[in-house]
């Protein structure tokens, strides 16, 4: 892909505010924003947006010192462009995970890494061949799948093994030749590049190991993380309502009763998951009150109702644009495109089945619970 001079400008019209009259954040949300049509169709790097939040900062910050902070900062970047906040998410887990489950060796490595401008992702989906030891335990087999960030993200945590003995490793991933990003084509996410990773051939010695067989799986550091996604989800969701209202008010349409309660019913709902995730995002902080198990609940109620919550949106902005919201170059049609691919999980059976062992598997579980 190529890069970028600079950001297209965006010139506020007379019903915006002026960047100069915005805080830092919707300085940073609007320009990822105005990048985000020409980072889809690749006449754009994602690097230059990541860069944004590399001089904001935000790329040494793991989310665990302001939890709420950092869902909402995950919730305006999410609105903006789905695409950053996914490999700006990676990160963020990764620096966690690093931080968490690492030694002093380990962290300080990594530390050097992040505060020379490595981008660190989190890839954990194996393909049809997993990545293991191979026989002679000198080197890696196997490749990864959905990689994201292929070409932008530098060093990857990867899980190595599955089940009880699954173990991290944080792996160098600059090697153009073991990337493939020709198997990325979704309808949405495209900027993200994700994709094949080889580990093939690559030495155990040059893995920088975070803890040891099935830490990976500790609570609340597992499931008890994917507050995040909600908080970008949620993001994404209230991101599309906007965009749509914008459109709205450009063709003096938005005043129509049933246009308000169709997007209107939908930010109400936005509203009580976005407070769901934050509590979430602090149960699973260092001293917090919450056992781990409740933790990852609450985490994966958060993850179950903002899904919910991001079609209903889609649904909502289709019924009220009709089929202008599928018009090429839509900014609508791009955010909805980006959002549906984004709220797809796997396992949600299982997400749902543990929120409802930690609210009813005993007498008075659900009341604990809140």
């Amino acid at each position: 892909m190529s890069r970028p001079q600079n950001l297209r400008k965006i010139r506020p019209t007379s019903a915006e505010t002026p960047l100069k009259d915005r805080t830092p954040l919707d300085q940073i949300a609007a320009a990822l924003d105005a990048a985000a049509d020409a980072e889809e169709t690749g006449t754009a790097d994602i690097a230059v947006s990541v860069a944004l939040l590399r001089q904001a900062g935000w790329l040494s910050d793991d989310g665990a010192s302001d939890p709420a902070l950092t869902t909402v900062r995950l919730r305006r970047v999410g609105a903006a462009n789905l695409s950053v906040g996914r490999l700006w998410e990676g990160h963020i887990n990764a620096l966690y995970l690093a931080r968490v489950h690492g030694d002093a060796t380990a962290r300080a490595r990594v530390e050097s890494l992040v505060g020379g401008g490595a981008l660190l992702g989190v890839w954990g989906a194996d393909g049809a061949t997993p990545v293991v030891p191979s026989e002679d335990e000198a080197t890696l087999t196997g490749h990864k799948l959905f990689a994201s960030g292929l070409g932008t993200v530098s060093h990857a945590v990867v899980t190595v093994s599955s089940g009880p003995q699954v173990r991290l490793g944080l792996v160098d991933v600059r090697d153009p030749a073991r990337a493939d990003a020709s198997g990325w084509q979704m309808q949405g996410m495209r900027a993200t590049a994700s994709g094949r990773y080889e580990f093939e051939g690559i030495a155990k010695r040059d893995i920088l190991w975070l803890g040891g067989p099935g830490d990976y799986l500790k609570e609340p550091h597992f499931v008890g993380g994917v507050w995040r996604i909600g908080a970008l989800q949620i993001g994404g969701a209230l991101g599309l309502l906007d965009a749509a209202a914008a459109d709205l008010r450009g063709r003096d349409r938005l005043e129509a009763p049933a246009q308000m309660a169709r997007l209107s019913s939908v930010a109400i709902r936005a509203l009580g998951a976005s407070a769901l995730v934050t509590r979430a995002a602090l149960a699973a902080a260092p001293g917090a009150a919450q056992s781990p198990e409740e933790s990852a609940a609450l985490s994966a109620a958060a993850r179950l109702l903002t899904e919910e919550i991001g079609l209903e949106a889609i649904r909502a902005v289709e019924q009220c644009l009709g089929l202008a919201h599928f018009a090429e170059g839509s900014p609508t049609g791009r955010k909805a495109r980006d959002l549906s691919v984004y709220l797809r999980q796997a396992a949600r059976d299982a997400f749902q089945t543990r929120v409802g062992e930690a609210c009813f598997k005993r007498e008075g579980d659900l009341w604990a619970m809140f």
